[in-house]
Protein backbone atom coordinates (compact mmCIF):
# COMPACT_ATOMS: atom_id res chain seq x y z
CA UNK A 1 0.00 0.00 0.00
CA UNK A 2 2.94 2.37 0.55
CA UNK A 3 3.90 2.02 -3.12
CA UNK A 4 0.28 2.71 -4.08
CA UNK A 5 0.27 5.92 -2.03
CA UNK A 6 3.54 7.10 -3.54
CA UNK A 7 2.46 6.47 -7.13
CA UNK A 8 -1.16 7.63 -6.81
CA UNK A 9 -1.69 11.22 -5.73
CA UNK A 10 -4.54 13.59 -6.50
CA UNK A 11 -3.99 16.45 -8.91
CA UNK A 12 -2.47 19.54 -7.26
CA UNK A 13 -5.73 21.48 -7.54
CA UNK A 14 -7.63 18.65 -5.85
CA UNK A 15 -5.14 18.50 -2.99
CA UNK A 16 -5.31 22.29 -2.64
CA UNK A 17 -9.11 22.16 -2.46
CA UNK A 18 -8.89 19.42 0.18
CA UNK A 19 -6.48 21.44 2.29
CA UNK A 20 -8.65 24.56 1.99
CA UNK A 21 -11.86 22.78 3.00
CA UNK A 22 -13.33 22.81 6.51
CA UNK A 23 -12.67 19.51 8.26
CA UNK A 24 -10.32 17.46 10.37
CA UNK A 25 -8.58 14.85 8.21
CA UNK A 26 -4.79 15.32 8.04
CA UNK A 27 -3.10 15.39 4.64
CA UNK A 28 -1.29 12.05 5.06
CA UNK A 29 -4.57 10.29 5.83
CA UNK A 30 -6.23 12.09 2.92
CA UNK A 31 -3.56 10.91 0.50
CA UNK A 32 -3.98 7.34 1.74
CA UNK A 33 -7.76 7.58 1.35
CA UNK A 34 -7.47 8.91 -2.20
CA UNK A 35 -5.05 6.16 -3.23
CA UNK A 36 -7.16 3.31 -1.88
CA UNK A 37 -10.37 4.85 -3.25
CA UNK A 38 -8.92 5.19 -6.74
CA UNK A 39 -7.61 1.62 -6.63
CA UNK A 40 -10.97 0.26 -5.41
CA UNK A 41 -12.94 2.21 -8.00
CA UNK A 42 -10.71 1.01 -10.83
CA UNK A 43 -10.80 -2.62 -9.70
CA UNK A 44 -14.52 -2.89 -8.99
CA UNK A 45 -16.11 -0.18 -11.14
CA UNK A 46 -18.45 0.42 -8.19
CA UNK A 47 -19.41 3.68 -6.44
CA UNK A 48 -17.39 4.92 -3.48
CA UNK A 49 -19.36 5.68 -0.32
CA UNK A 50 -18.55 7.64 2.80
CA UNK A 51 -20.61 8.00 5.95
CA UNK A 52 -20.01 11.38 7.55
CA UNK A 53 -19.85 14.23 5.04
CA UNK A 54 -19.50 17.22 7.38
CA UNK A 55 -18.33 20.03 5.08
CA UNK A 56 -16.94 17.87 2.29
CA UNK A 57 -13.21 17.75 2.98
CA UNK A 58 -12.79 14.00 2.37
CA UNK A 59 -15.62 13.97 -0.19
CA UNK A 60 -13.34 16.02 -2.44
CA UNK A 61 -10.86 13.15 -2.56
CA UNK A 62 -13.49 10.48 -3.13
CA UNK A 63 -15.09 12.56 -5.88
CA UNK A 64 -11.73 13.07 -7.59
CA UNK A 65 -11.01 9.33 -7.40
CA UNK A 66 -14.48 8.56 -8.77
CA UNK A 67 -13.96 11.00 -11.61
CA UNK A 68 -10.66 9.36 -12.55
CA UNK A 69 -12.21 5.88 -12.50
CA UNK A 70 -15.47 6.75 -14.26
CA UNK A 71 -17.76 6.11 -11.31
CA UNK A 72 -19.40 8.27 -8.63
CA UNK A 73 -18.90 9.13 -4.98
CA UNK A 74 -21.81 8.86 -2.54
CA UNK A 75 -21.75 10.69 0.76
CA UNK A 76 -24.21 10.13 3.61
CA UNK A 77 -24.97 12.65 6.34
CA UNK A 78 -27.96 14.24 8.06
CA UNK A 79 -25.90 17.46 8.15
CA UNK A 80 -27.00 18.35 11.69
CA UNK A 81 -23.55 17.64 13.13
CA UNK A 82 -22.31 14.74 15.21
CA UNK A 83 -22.25 14.70 19.00
CA UNK A 84 -18.93 16.46 19.45
CA UNK A 85 -19.95 19.25 17.03
CA UNK A 86 -22.94 20.44 19.05
CA UNK A 87 -22.88 23.70 21.07
CA UNK A 88 -20.68 23.46 24.13
CA UNK A 89 -18.55 20.64 22.72
CA UNK A 90 -14.93 20.74 21.58
CA UNK A 91 -15.51 20.68 17.82
CA UNK A 92 -18.45 23.07 17.65
CA UNK A 93 -18.23 25.69 14.90
CA UNK A 94 -20.81 28.46 15.44
CA UNK A 95 -20.51 29.57 11.80
CA UNK A 96 -22.23 26.31 10.82
CA UNK A 97 -25.38 26.98 12.84
CA UNK A 98 -28.47 27.90 10.82
CA UNK A 99 -29.70 31.07 12.59
CA UNK A 100 -33.26 30.55 11.42
CA UNK A 101 -33.70 27.14 13.07
CA UNK A 102 -30.89 27.31 15.64
CA UNK A 103 -29.35 23.97 14.64
CA UNK A 104 -26.20 22.85 12.90
CA UNK A 105 -26.49 22.69 9.11
CA UNK A 106 -23.34 21.71 7.22
CA UNK A 107 -25.09 21.11 3.90
CA UNK A 108 -24.63 24.65 2.48
CA UNK A 109 -20.89 24.61 3.32
CA UNK A 110 -20.56 21.15 1.77
CA UNK A 111 -22.19 22.32 -1.46
CA UNK A 112 -19.92 25.37 -1.64
CA UNK A 113 -16.90 23.13 -1.01
CA UNK A 114 -17.74 20.84 -3.94
CA UNK A 115 -18.51 23.79 -6.21
CA UNK A 116 -15.17 25.42 -5.42
CA UNK A 117 -13.40 22.14 -6.18
CA UNK A 118 -15.27 21.69 -9.48
CA UNK A 119 -16.49 18.25 -8.44
CA UNK A 120 -20.25 18.64 -7.96
CA UNK A 121 -21.22 16.38 -10.84
CA UNK A 122 -19.17 13.48 -9.45
CA UNK A 123 -20.92 13.32 -6.07
CA UNK A 124 -24.38 12.21 -4.98
CA UNK A 125 -25.26 13.63 -1.57
CA UNK A 126 -27.54 11.34 0.42
CA UNK A 127 -29.10 13.52 3.11
CA UNK A 128 -30.55 11.55 6.01
CA UNK A 129 -29.77 9.03 8.71
CA UNK A 130 -27.24 6.40 7.71
CA UNK A 131 -29.19 3.27 8.82
CA UNK A 132 -32.34 4.44 7.03
CA UNK A 133 -30.49 5.02 3.77
CA UNK A 134 -28.53 1.77 4.08
CA UNK A 135 -31.77 -0.16 4.47
CA UNK A 136 -32.96 1.25 1.14
CA UNK A 137 -29.69 0.75 -0.73
CA UNK A 138 -29.67 -2.12 -3.22
CA UNK A 139 -26.36 -1.87 -5.04
CA UNK A 140 -22.76 -2.94 -4.50
CA UNK A 141 -20.03 -0.53 -3.42
CA UNK A 142 -16.33 -0.46 -4.17
CA UNK A 143 -15.47 1.32 -0.93
CA UNK A 144 -17.23 2.01 2.36
CA UNK A 145 -15.60 4.76 4.42
CA UNK A 146 -16.92 4.94 7.99
CA UNK A 147 -16.38 8.45 9.37
CA UNK A 148 -19.73 9.36 10.93
CA UNK A 149 -20.91 9.60 14.51
CA UNK A 150 -18.45 8.31 17.10
CA UNK A 151 -20.85 6.71 19.56
CA UNK A 152 -21.12 2.93 19.59
CA UNK A 153 -24.70 3.19 18.36
CA UNK A 154 -23.79 5.24 15.31
CA UNK A 155 -20.48 3.58 14.40
CA UNK A 156 -21.98 0.10 14.77
CA UNK A 157 -25.05 1.11 12.77
CA UNK A 158 -22.84 2.40 9.96
CA UNK A 159 -20.86 -0.84 9.87
CA UNK A 160 -23.87 -3.12 10.05
CA UNK A 161 -25.79 -1.06 7.50
CA UNK A 162 -23.14 -0.62 4.84
CA UNK A 163 -20.44 -3.33 5.07
CA UNK A 164 -22.83 -5.97 3.65
CA UNK A 165 -23.10 -3.87 0.48
CA UNK A 166 -19.37 -4.08 -0.28
CA UNK A 167 -18.31 -5.68 -3.53
CA UNK A 168 -16.26 -8.86 -2.88
CA UNK A 169 -13.21 -6.93 -4.10
CA UNK A 170 -14.16 -3.74 -2.25
CA UNK A 171 -12.47 -2.12 0.74
CA UNK A 172 -13.66 -1.04 4.15
CA UNK A 173 -12.02 2.10 5.54
CA UNK A 174 -12.50 3.19 9.14
CA UNK A 175 -11.40 6.62 10.36
CA UNK A 176 -10.49 7.79 13.87
CA UNK A 177 -9.31 4.38 15.05
CA UNK A 178 -7.46 4.95 18.33
CA UNK A 179 -6.31 1.85 20.23
CA UNK A 180 -5.33 4.08 23.19
CA UNK A 181 -8.40 5.71 24.81
CA UNK A 182 -6.23 8.72 25.68
CA UNK A 183 -6.02 9.55 21.96
CA UNK A 184 -9.74 9.52 21.13
CA UNK A 185 -13.10 7.81 21.33
CA UNK A 186 -13.23 4.05 21.16
CA UNK A 187 -16.32 3.35 19.03
CA UNK A 188 -14.47 3.33 15.67
CA UNK A 189 -11.77 1.15 17.23
CA UNK A 190 -14.39 -1.36 18.35
CA UNK A 191 -15.89 -1.41 14.85
CA UNK A 192 -12.41 -2.02 13.44
CA UNK A 193 -11.88 -4.94 15.83
CA UNK A 194 -15.27 -6.37 14.96
CA UNK A 195 -14.45 -6.19 11.24
CA UNK A 196 -11.25 -8.15 11.88
CA UNK A 197 -13.19 -10.72 13.89
CA UNK A 198 -15.66 -11.07 11.02
CA UNK A 199 -13.09 -11.89 8.38
CA UNK A 200 -11.63 -8.60 7.16
CA UNK A 201 -7.86 -8.32 6.95
CA UNK A 202 -5.89 -5.14 7.51
CA UNK A 203 -4.27 -3.73 4.38
CA UNK A 204 -2.73 -0.51 5.66
CA UNK A 205 -2.53 1.95 8.55
CA UNK A 206 -2.03 5.69 8.14
CA UNK A 207 -2.47 7.66 11.33
CA UNK A 208 -5.98 6.82 12.54
CA UNK A 209 -7.06 5.50 9.12
CA UNK A 210 -7.45 1.72 8.74
CA UNK A 211 -7.96 0.02 5.37
CA UNK A 212 -9.37 -3.52 5.35
CA UNK A 213 -10.38 -6.11 2.78
CA UNK A 214 -11.93 -9.55 2.87
CA UNK A 215 -9.42 -12.16 1.68
CA UNK A 216 -9.92 -13.62 -1.77
CA UNK A 217 -11.48 -17.09 -1.73
CA UNK A 218 -9.03 -19.94 -2.12
CA UNK A 219 -8.63 -21.22 -5.67
CA UNK A 220 -10.06 -24.61 -6.54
Amino acid sequence: MSDLRESTRPAPEVLAAFEAATGFMPVDEGLALYAVALDAARRTGRPLLEIGTYCGRSAILLAAAAREAGTVALTVDHHRGSEEQQPGWEYHDPTLVDPEVGRMDTLPRFRRTLHAAGLEEHVVALVGRSPQIAALWGGRLGLVFIDGGHTDEHATGDYEGWAPHLDPDGVLVVHDVFPDPADGGQAPYRVYLRALDEGFEEVSVTGSLRVLRRPAPAAG
